[in-house]
């Protein structure tokens, strides 16, 4: 008797350092890295938030003031779309035959400043699969990156799973996480920062537990939607330690005491299915079958059987927002029909202030 089948996937979750602030060093890290995971079977392979080229922890501990010069290495050093460092992550996926789960600083091609924190998806053979940029930096993050927008809080349908993705902080936010659930999720990528300090002790690291933080959110996300999550963080160096601090001494002993974050796998009843890494860098795997997730959601499915769509509607806008949007005033061949807003008013009521 015939019957739908499900994939077995080997997940991947990075637990590793960037050479701070240096792209290309960085991208050579990865691929080794890369290169281990796919030897030992993997098939999704996920790096940490801002992998390339490191993520700004200067903003947490600096004040704006003195900022400027990490900001600047940031922009020389990050990636933009369509360039060298672009292709040679594609070529790394393709050369390793994995699904490539990257998180980077992305550079705009129209402006000298401005910069969005972002992950990549790519496929096997290194197609672009999507470009999540987070919707809101959290907190000090504003200070360097821009806000993303919808159009990029999407699902892509795999041979392994439909994959979604969302960058640490966004991971508690209740309607992001819904509207890729809405689409059908199946693994979540979740990213984290090397560490994330939120206040002063006496010098000693500042900030909530991070491991049992992000332990929360991925058993959240994955019990609520019956699915797997793969939760990749960053290891803060001691290299990053000496340049962030330039110095000062009191930041130098805050962030070598600073509470370290953690990567695990955790499974659709909300537990890990890998032993999570704390602080070391290293890498952790986990086999996962998909169709594990068919019984829990008979149970309990918030987009499907257990959910009102009577009582609660989410609207999600996929639109990309611009700086600008150019046009001439070349009248097209035929009037184009109006937009769904525009329909709400007639002539009278548009022409009016």
């Amino acid at each position: 008797m015939s019957k739908d089948t499900y994939p077995n996937v080997r997940l991947a979750a990075v637990q590793a350092a960037p050479v701070f602030l240096d792209r290309e060093a960085t991208i050579e890290k990865l691929a080794h890295l890369a290169a281990e995971a796919a030897a030992r079977g993997a098939d999704l392979v996920v790096f940490p938030e801002s992998f390339v080229p490191a993520y700004p922890v200067w903003c947490l501990v600096h004040a704006p003031i003195d900022q400027h010069s990490f900001f600047q290495r940031l922009f020389e050093n990050s990636v933009m779309l369509g360039s060298p460092a672009y292709h040679r992550l594609q070529e790394i996926a393709r050369a390793n035959n994995i699904f490539l789960s990257v998180g980077i600083t992305e550079k705009s091609d129209y402006s000298l400043g401005a910069m969005w924190n972002t992950n990549l998806l790519f496929d096997r053979e290194g197609n672009l699969l999507n470009r999540h940029r987070k919707i809101v930096p959290t907190w000090a993050e504003k200070l360097v990156w821009s806000f993303g927008d919808g159009s990029s809080l999407k699902v892509s349908d795999t041979e392994i799973g439909r994959i979604g993705a969302l960058i640490c902080g966004e991971n508690t936010n209740t309607l992001a996480r819904y509207s890729l659930l809405a689409q059908g999720e199946q693994i979540n990528i979740s990213t984290y920062p090397p560490c994330w300090p939120i206040k002063r002790t006496g010098g000693k690291g500042g900030g909530y537990n991070m491991a049992d933080v992000i332990r929360i959110r991925a058993a959240s996300h994955s019990f609520e939607g019956k699915l797997f999550n793969v939760a990749s963080s960053g290891v803060l160096d001691e290299d990053a330690i000496e340049q962030i601090s330039a110095g000062d001494a009191e930041i130098r002993s805050f962030l070598e005491n600073v509470a370290p974050p953690a990567s695990m796998i955790v499974g659709p009843e909300g537990t890990p299915v890998a032993e999570p890494l704390v602080r070391e860098e290293g890498i952790v795997y986990a086999d996962v079958d998909i169709s594990s997730q068919i019984h829990l959601k008979g149970v309990h499915d918030i987009v499907g059987s257990y959910q009102r769509f009577d009582i609660f509607q989410v609207f999600v806008n996929q639109t990309p927002q611009e700086p600008a949007r150019f046009y001439t005033n070349e009248k097209p061949a035929r009037t184009p029909a109006r937009s769904v807003e525009l329909a709400e008013f007639d002539e009278g009521e548009l022409s009016q202030d």
